[in-house]
């Protein structure tokens, strides 16, 4: 009998200037509010996270 490993992904956190950061999960595209270990939406083990700065685009839109 074959043992099955659990799906491992990360965090893909968005930085807001204006707003909260957000956590997308990068496997299924999830969003949550904060980190957590699991993903709301595969149940992915989560191994960490990256940081996409958007609050560059955000400053971009304002200062128009």
């Amino acid at each position: 009998m074959k043992i099955k490993k659990p799906k491992t992904s990360y965090w893909i956190r968005k930085t807001h200037l204006l707003r909260r950061d957000e956590y997308v999960c990068a496997s299924c595209g999830a969003r949550a509010d904060k980190a957590y270990k699991n993903c709301p939406g595969c149940g992915a083990v989560m191994k960490g996270t990256r940081t996409i700065a958007s609050w560059t685009e955000d400053a971009e839109i304002l200062d128009d």
